[in-house]
């Protein structure tokens, strides 16, 4: 394999024009991820044609301009320009003549219409590139048949039609032809080689409406005669409601319903001023039971890793004997705290339930499991729910929970009126679904210099690591390797947060392999190929990663940063791999500690990515950027600590996030082969963490054992040196 160097600096640079649709049009069927199906057939009279029966479809003007339909929720991940860019590669048709529109959920036809794990891309790929490639051919045959001629002895190329003898036919020119046809079926794909749209640069489809503030995004939305809702939920996890007064609330001009469900109160008004200020004239009593604080969940925490009561998610050799045998063991915890989601764009969500129908709008990264949740809630057929969805101002996860989008089908419901129901900032930082407070214990056993096992605990509120991640490495490479997991049942909701658990085990497992190797005098890049190099040819099927990709990105990482040269003055450096959503990272962080604070000020960033290929080279830098900064941001300063059931911190001014003036430069290398695309919205972000905690070391001497790094630097707490 050969490598390509992409070096960018992190920075709003996304510019983009889109091509409007021009005249009527036609639509061809296509679906997109399940293919075309053999028993869909396509109707001879096209005034029949009912294109409800396809999940997803192209649209051709007849002027050759094409409209391509996203099928799965953007959230910032690109995948509203991906996504139709793979289709548009194998349609042959020209990016400049395609213009991109969101597709509605249809649960029939599509699968997986979700954005989460990273995997929109690699579950599409194959069946997006049939898609167009079937599409193509149809149009093919449309020109034959019109020529009078063997569709092999013609070819299309940028939205244009040619046969032996030189004729030219534009694909809008033969749309209604093609439209009577049966689809095609296992149309011929291109090689890289032939590639026009994909690994070239495209500018979101977006763009335009994002910067001139046009109506995009779900608090956007508008539809007549709409109220909108706020809505009073318990003050503090566990806590219950008792009883409300609403009489001063019911003066505030503007609100229209005042009512309570479950434990929530929601006030509905003519507008979102009004429905605020009638929130904040409630007056509610709820009940008074213990609850939880962050001290509480450090003594639970450290109890269970202290504890036997634990589920064995993979088991290989005997821990117990190697560590019984051991010339030393070294044993480390690492603690983390419950993070908020941060979205830009706060909850929201838009429902209209009537008799005859339930219409849920807006944003949610999991629309098929919404429309399921409310029409069980609301006791309706499925086939009467039906879900637009709008971009989403970020999710990092907390969409995954379709929380408010119940929130709003049950208040449209009680009161049957059109109603968007909205948070404010401190809504959806302190009645959130959070990132779970996690602490990992780490040992692992050496003899004669040589490291004999490697032992995993794991004690997490709610839930634990999905069933993949024992498998990661070094899973495989440690003949002795056993993780166990334990978790608490919190009332403080939790949720997936941009990659799960190994935003944090990243660093955890990244600190402890650099402490493990400079105990044993190991260089820290040989003995991490060393230990891929006991993997190659593994009959392993539970191993997740490949050996082989992971030490190529290490080698090129080393390269591209200048590792294994002397580092500038004042300069100190830290290394960190890592495989996750089906892709492999590696990072070296440069940073120079600042003499009056005593924090590290991180300077550069070199990552090398392994994701396959990359479909849109501009959308990828901008997530492997993202994801870096969103990592070091969170590992130097986020901290969301718990009093009595309640969040400690309401707002930005308070919850620290990374400002623009620390953000790194960001240089990313992609490594070029012709693998299927993976993930690439979450890998970049858990090596960035142990990559700057290796640096800090490195400039300190200090090893830090708990996040946020800032909460613990320059002092004795959770900090080992």
């Amino acid at each position: 394999m050969t490598e390509t160097l992409t070096k960018t600096t992190f920075s709003r640079r996304s510019f983009m024009r889109t091509t409007a649709l021009a005249g009527g049009g036609i639509l061809i069927g296509v679906n997109f991820l399940n293919s075309c199906k053999p028993e869909t057939k396509m109707p001879q009279d096209i005034s029949e044609l009912n294109f409800n029966d396809f999940n997803a479809y192209i649209r051709i003007a007849d002027n050759g301009k094409v409209t391509i339909f996203s099928p799965n929720p953007e959230i910032g991940q690109g995948v509203k320009t991906s996504m139709p860019m793979i289709v548009a590669e194998e349609l042959d048709i020209p990016w400049n003549d395609v213009y991109v529109e969101q597709a509605p959920l249809d649960t029939k036809n599509f699968t997986r219409q979700v954005a989460g794990g990273s995997q929109s891309i690699r579950y599409g790929w194959d069946i997006l590139r049939q898609t167009g490639a079937n599409a193509r051919q149809m149009l093919i045959h449309a020109a034959a048949r019109q020529w009078n001629v063997s569709p092999g002895e013609c070819k299309a190329s940028n939205g244009v039609i040619t046969n032996a003898s030189g004729d030219k036919l534009g694909y809008g020119d033969v749309v209604k032809t093609a439209a009577t046809l049966e689809i095609e079926e296992n149309a011929p794909l291109k090689k890289p080689a032939e590639y026009k749209i994909i690994g070239h640069d495209a500018i979101n489809v977006d763009i335009d409406k994002i910067i001139s503030g046009k109506p995009l995004f779900g608090l956007d939305y508008r539809q007549e005669g709409m109220h909108y809702a706020c809505v009073m939920r318990p003050p503090a996890f566990g806590r219950k409601l008792v009883s409300f007064d609403d009489s001063e609330t019911k003066k505030v001009s503007g609100v229209t319903d005042v009512f309570r469900f479950g434990d929530k109160i929601a006030v509905v008004a003519t507008n979102t001023w009004a429905a605020k200020k009638g929130k904040e004239k409630l007056q509610a009593e709820w009940d008074s039971e213990k609850l939880e604080s962050t001290e509480d969940h450090d003594r639970i925490l450290l109890g269970l890793l202290d504890g036997n009561n634990f589920e064995t998610l993979r088991s290989d050799g005997n821990i117990k004997k190697v560590f019984a045998e051991a010339d030393q063991v070294i044993e480390r915890t690492y603690e983390s705290p419950f993070l908020p989601h941060s979205c830009m764009e706060p909850m929201n969500f838009f429902a209209n339930v009537t008799d005859d129908k339930v219409e849920l709008t807006g944003p949610v990264q999991t629309p098929e499991g919404s429309q399921k949740a409310v029409a069980e809630e609301l006791g309706v057929d499925i086939e009467k729910v039906s879900v637009n969805m709008t971009r989403m101002g970020g999710g990092f996860g907390r969409r995954l929970i379709g929380d408010f989008v119940m929130e709003a089908a049950k208040i449209s419901d009680a009161i049957r009126k059109p109603i968007q129901v909205f948070y404010t900032r401190e809504d959806d930082m302190t009645c959130g679904q959070y990132r779970p407070a996690i602490k990992y214990r780490i040992a692992a056993s050496v003899k004669d210099g040589k490291i004999t096992g490697y032992h995993l605990k794991e004690a997490a509120i709610n839930s634990n690591m999905y069933g993949l991640i024992p498998n990661f490495f070094p899973a495989g490479a440690i003949e002795n390797y056993q993780v166990d997991v334990a978790n608490y049942k919190s009332h403080i909701t939790t949720a997936p947060w941009r990659a799960p658990y190994t935003n944090f085990l990243a660093f955890a497992e990244q600190s402890f392999l650099d402490e493990l190797f400079e105990i044993i005098g190991a260089d820290p890049i040989q003995i991490r190929l060393d230990l891929l190099e006991k993997v190659k040819g593994t009959t392993d099927e539970r191993i997740q990663y490949s050996p082989e990709r992971m030490q190529e990105v290490i080698r090129t990482a080393v390269a591209k940063s200048g590792w294994d040269k002397p580092a500038p003055p004042g300069i100190h450096r830290g290394f960190s791999a890592y495989y996750c959503h089906n892709s492999h990272v590696a990072e070296v962080v440069d940073i120079r500690m600042d003499e009056n604070s005593g924090m590290p000020s991180v300077k550069k960033v070199t990552c090398v990515v392994d994701c396959g290929i990359v479909v849109n080279p501009t959308g990828a830098r901008n997530q492997v950027e993202g994801g870096i900064i969103d990592g070091i941001g969170h590992a130097m300063y986020g901290d969301l600590p718990f009093d009595n059931g309640a969040p400690q911190v309401n707002n930005f001014q308070k919850y620290r996030l990374i400002r623009m003036q620390e953000a790194p430069e960001v240089e990313v290398h992609f490594i070029e082969n012709e693998l299927s695309p993976t993930g690439l919205g979450e890998p970049a972000l858990p090596p960035a963490g142990g990559a700057l905690a290796n640096a800090i070391k490195k400039a300190t001497g200090k090893r830090l054992l708990a996040q946020p790094f800032t909460k613990y630097l320059g002092t004795s707490e959770k900090v080992i040196g």
